[in-house]
């Protein structure tokens, strides 16, 4: 058809691509191409997912694995009967729907105004700028979080439901209203939309390359990568303190660190870390390793570096770890220095089985043989344990031993980060999300992630025991544990004991730590730090962060413990370390490992610690050379240094303002607790 002048209507109509460059055409043409091979790749490898899926193939999590529908129905069932709980929190919710609705025009047309809900403080979540000074952003981030405010306030306030039942699905609540954050989609994160128009959607294609390797590589299973793994050797990179291996069996290498004082403190100190983990978080770099700094303190430090165990050890129990793992490390270290007795050390789990170990010994009359007890974040007493007694109750453990069957006996490392990767899954799970797959980077070298990838896998006699045993029972706290027919009571103890915990840790909250600190029957020590878990421990006296708090009484309660206590800046392994010389004898000759009774098997860190999980059933999968563990030549004797003044950092709470600081008083909190 033609108009007046005879010409066609259809060359009046532009193509849709006519106004594009060459350039841009051809970066639309490669992106259209990447996401089509990618496509093609992704859904191949999801019809193997959901191929295994459909056959309950054993080693694939289950789709409920906590078995949560029950609890959630009876939740919201009482919600439901509740009218003056629902009825509030619509309230609530309107109320903030129309402030949000009302401050958002006002803002367009006048200017900055006073949001109607802002995030908790230590959110990264809303970093960028644009969540705050962009409208648009600013409202969809305050409408996201009164609707999760408002889910999150029904669990909180629903009575008759039992204190364990609420707490599962709060977490689990907690978890779901996190998923569904406006920062995890590409369409409503501000950063992922900039790197879109900026990259022409080069980083959607880099992203769902990078979800295809993650699934590839957890053969069907996500796994999510946190950092480069390729980006250290152990031993050459991380756990460089020189040392050697002077005994080991098929539970432990005992490792023995170089000197580097030309006297050293009479009595040995031996450190028992977690199994769970390995033992380099203790040595992760020279500037913040707490094994190099004791040496230089004056000690003669030994170290247990626990297997990793394949399925020839799916029925080893916690038993043989305290036969074959404490009590074998103080026998051979006798043999290599001559002492009868050592300070100990033990961390987490390490320090549970320190605890019993104790016990064991006072009930056989050998209370001598540990000198002295400190136990880094590490719970003797279960009834408060925190989050992780969500994963505990009969279902989960079920679940758990039904993993451990189809993986042989053991219980793979991925489960284990997995588990604790959701304590804190904003920081752990959804931000590395963002990073690998919708901005499509990757992700960065980063040596405490590093340790945290690389776990270990656990035996199905010990791990069920524990599970048993310690969460759920909590029998040791009660006295109703017995090892080889000897009844532990940890009321009998009087070793001397030092008890570390930390404000903000999410494994071993303090309040637990404390119950565990009352039960000793000899003199204790409690000391809170300031930070979470890892960095709670680790924090050199040179790097000047944080605080820890100390009260020289233990009176009934943490609350009264903290109303007692006293703030300094600055690292607490000063104050350890003045505890540890009162209780480590006289000064000696420095001694060489290898010198005595033991002999040199290999340099540090051994080969425990090089065995992969990933690894088929306990085969070294990384083969760094380790360190060689030249003598450090001596340099002083050992004595007190002097302690260097420290700041506490600009976001310890409370603020200083005399110098008896009491730290926080805990507060109810939903399960996202920063660590």
């Amino acid at each position: 058809m033609t108009n007046g002048s005879g010409s066609d209507d259809k060359s009046e109509i532009s193509h849709p691509w006519a106004n594009l460059t060459a350039a841009e055409l051809d970066a639309l043409d490669t992106v259209s191409r990447n996401l089509m091979q990618a496509s093609l790749h992704s859904q191949k490898l999801m019809s193997n997912v959901m191929q295994k899926a459909l056959e309950g193939e054993a080693v694939m999590p289950q789709a409920d694995p906590f078995h949560s529908a029950p609890e959630f129905k009876e939740v919201w069932q009482h919600i439901a009967t509740q009218p003056d709980l629902m009825m509030k929190a619509q309230a609530e919710l309107a109320k903030g729907y129309l402030d949000l609705w009302t401050n958002t025009t006002r803002r367009v047309f006048d200017g900055p105004v006073e949001p109607a809900i802002e995030p908790e403080a230590g959110d990264k979540r809303w970093r960028s700028e644009d969540w705050t000074k962009n409208p648009v952003f600013d409202a969809i981030k305050q409408s996201y979080l009164m609707n999760q405010h408002f889910m999150m306030g029904l669990v909180q306030g629903v009575e008759g439901v039992d204190e364990r039942t609420k707490r599962k699905v709060e977490f689990l609540t907690k978890q779901m209203t996190d998923a569904l954050s406006p920062t995890n989609f590409a369409l409503t994160n501000p950063d992922v939309l900039r790197e879109t128009m900026r990259t022409h959607g080069a980083n959607l294609t880099q992203g769902l390359e990078n979800l295809v390797e993650d699934l590839e590589a957890g053969d069907g299973r996500l796994a999510l990568r946190q950092t480069d793994t390729d980006g250290f050797r152990v031993g050459v990179d991380l756990a460089t303190t020189p040392g050697k291996v002077v005994f080991q069996n098929e539970i432990i290498e005992l490792i023995q660190y170089a000197p580097t004082t030309e006297t050293v403190k009479a009595r040995p100190l031996l450190i028992a870390p977690p199994w769970i983990n390995k033992f380099y978080i203790l040595d992760l770099r020279e500037k913040n390793s707490m094994i190099r700094w004791l040496t230089k303190q004056g000690f003669t430090v030994f170290l247990i570096s626990w297997v990793n165990p394949g399925k020839a050890l799916k029925d080893k129990t916690f038993e043989d770890y305290m036969h074959q793992g404490l009590l074998a490390a103080i026998d051979a270290i006798e043999d290599a220095t001559g002492e009868t007795s050592v300070n100990a050390v033990g961390y987490c789990v390490g320090g549970t089985l320190l605890a019993s170990t104790l016990a064991w010994l006072e009930a056989t009359g050998k209370p001598e043989r540990i000198a002295s007890a400190t136990f880094f974040a590490a719970q003797t007493d279960f009834e408060l344990a925190g989050e992780l007694l969500l994963f505990v109750d009969d279902v989960w453990i079920e679940e758990i031993e039904r993993l451990m069957d189809a993986q042989g006996g053991v219980l793979d490392g991925r489960t284990m980060a997995d588990t604790f990767n959701l304590l804190r899954s904003n920081d752990l799970v959804w931000s590395f999300v963002v990073n690998n797959y919708l901005l499509g980077r990757q992700p960065q070298a980063f040596d405490l992630l590093f340790w945290n990838a690389d776990q270990t896998r656990m035996p199905k006699a010990l791990h069920l025991w524990y599970l048993k045993n310690m969460y759920r029972d909590n029998k040791l706290a009660k006295g109703e544990l017995d090892f080889d027919g000897v009844k532990l009571a940890l009321g009998d103890v009087k070793t001397p004991v030092y008890m570390q915990a930390s404000r903000d840790d999410h494994i071993a909250p303090y309040p637990s730590v404390y119950r565990g600190a009352k039960l000793f029957g000899g003199p204790v020590r409690y000391m809170m730090a300031g930070s979470g878990h890892i960095a709670g421990v680790i924090n050199h006296p040179d790097a000047h962060k944080y605080q820890y708090w100390t009260n020289e009484t233990l009176p009934d309660t943490v609350e009264d413990w903290l109303d007692g206590a006293t703030e300094t800046p600055g690292s607490w392994w000063l104050d350890w370390r003045d505890w540890l010389y009162e209780r480590s004898g006289e000064d000696v000759p420095a001694r060489t490992p290898g010198a005595g009774k033991l002999k040199v098997i290999r340099d540090a860190p051994g080969e425990n610690v090089l065995v992969r999980s990933d690894a088929k059933d306990g085969v070294k999968a990384e083969t760094a050379a380790p360190a060689p563990a030249a003598q450090a030549k001596p340099a002083t004797k050992a004595k007190p240094a002097a302690k260097p003044k420290a700041k506490a950092s600009a976001k310890a709470k409370p603020r200083a303002k005399a110098s008896t600081k009491k730290p926080a008083k805990p507060r109810a909190k939903t399960p996202s607790s920063s660590s």
